[in-house]
């Protein structure tokens, strides 16, 4: 068997030595299910449409599978929620493709019997480099919605960037998972004194990193929300704003009042957002090499490069076609990480190939929530943790430091 780098036994092994990396560990759901996690929603499609199988309890072994689940279960306004892309979903679904179409040049006999997924982000250790991107309304998905996110991310020592747009408070974040490595996203309102006490309250939770998204001075049309007259239950609020709106009349959007967004803020109040907190600052929603030298110059700790899972200005790029020319900018100043599109263990590989430091997954999350809460989430980073171990080896790579764009066939790029 392919062991680990160190003695230490990873997240969900109980002491056991590190099977083939590409032997999947199952979870145990409970009793009833022989051990195996079974999904009862039937064969999941494949991307032709067609069933994997004909056995109605086949495994959730990959994150299509957990996909197909929750298509299967989740209330219909939910789902179409989750998925919706802007517009026509031109990039949503380019996001993915454009995945397929990288090809790998693995290297052979390089002695793989040992490997390592751990690797670092501002200076923190995480067992793999797959994170958490920040994703509204968990509570939609599960009942306790971002706390389980909170309690599986800290079980697979990975990094969790919550939302500000949570169904459960930041607080309620920290106590489900005290020792838990988590960044906050931020956006910036046009009452600025919102934005400060959010970030205020934030660092004096132990939250480590900021994460600005700029990629939303006004929310992209998403066509199925406004056909559904998309709201948030009665039952469930944007937790972090608790009390804020109560006293507004004006339309909701996504859970809080229309137009509360600044659409003003630009890179001259990047300096204003850096001088009321300690926090290290990353900035998500870039997507060319011009932004990103202006990120780099005001002084920012890292980039994510996003174009919000499709969501806003459908047209952009598909976030790994733009990577090499932001890292080539970049040149290593700051950290660069990216999300959008991820879907198995050899998309984390061409990720960092092409210079990420680490990638963060969306809808991914949701979909593993709405499984089994934080079993499912735990169960979805298990299997991209295992994808990309066994991905890592078959390309003749033994750590993260060995991962390079040699790896990539750029004729077909």
């Amino acid at each position: 068997p392919v062991q680990r780098e160190d003695s230490e036994p990873g997240p969900g092994e109980g002491g056991r030595g590190d099977p083939h990396p590409g032997q999947r560990q199952d979870f145990d759901p409970g009793p009833g299910s022989g051990g195996r996690m079974e999904s009862p929603c039937g064969p999941a499609p494949n991307a032709d449409g067609a069933t994997t199988a004909e056995d109605p309890n086949m495994s959730l072994i990959c994150v299509s599978d957990f996909e197909a689940y929750a298509r299967e279960h989740l209330p219909k306004t939910t789902w179409e929620y989750y998925a919706a892309g802007a517009d026509e979903c031109c990039t949503r679904d380019d996001n993915l493709q454009a995945f397929k179409r990288i090809r790998l040049r693995p290297r052979m006999l390089r002695d793989v019997s040992v490997t390592n997924t751990r690797t670092t982000i501002l200076g923190s250790e995480i067992s793999c480099p797959v994170g958490i991107a920040p994703t509204a309304f968990h509570c939609l998905a599960w009942p306790d919605g971002e706390m389980s996110t909170a309690r599986a991310a800290e079980a697979m020592n990975c990094c969790y960037i919550a939302s500000t747009y949570a169904t459960c408070s930041a607080e309620e974040i920290v106590a489900a998972a005290p020792n838990g490595f988590r960044w906050f996203q931020l956006y910036v309102y046009r009452d600025r004194k919102l934005s400060e006490q959010l970030v205020h309250r934030v660092e004096a939770l132990g939250y480590k990193a900021l994460v600005l998204t700029v990629d939303v001075p006004y929310t992209g049309k998403r066509r199925s929300d406004i056909h559904n007259n998309f709201r948030l239950p009665s039952h469930l609020k944007v937790k972090n704003f608790e009390g804020v709106f109560e006293e507004s009349n004006d339309p909701d959007d996504y859970g809080v009042p229309v137009n509360t967004l600044d659409a003003s803020f630009s890179w001259k109040d990047i300096c204003w957002l850096k001088s009321l907190t300690h926090l290290p600052l990353i900035i998500k929603g870039l997507l060319t090499k011009e932004d990103a030298e202006l990120a780099v110059e005001h002084g920012v700790q890292g980039i994510i490069v996003s174009n919000h899972g499709g969501r806003q200005l459908d047209g952009v790029p598909a976030t790994i076609d733009v990577l090499p020319e932001i890292v080539d900018v970049v040149q290593g100043r700051i950290e660069v990480y990216i999300d959008g599109g991820i879907r198995t263990g050899s998309d984390v590989l061409k990720a960092l190939a092409l210079g990420a430091r680490c990638v963060f997954i969306g809808r991914p999350i949701v979909w593993g929530l709405s499984y089994k809460g934080e079993e499912g989430v735990r169960a979805v980073l298990q299997i991209l943790s295992e994808e990309f171990r066994l991905s890592m080896a078959l390309s003749g790579c033994r750590n993260v430091s060995e991962i390079n764009r040699s790896l990539i066939q750029f004729s077909k790029l």
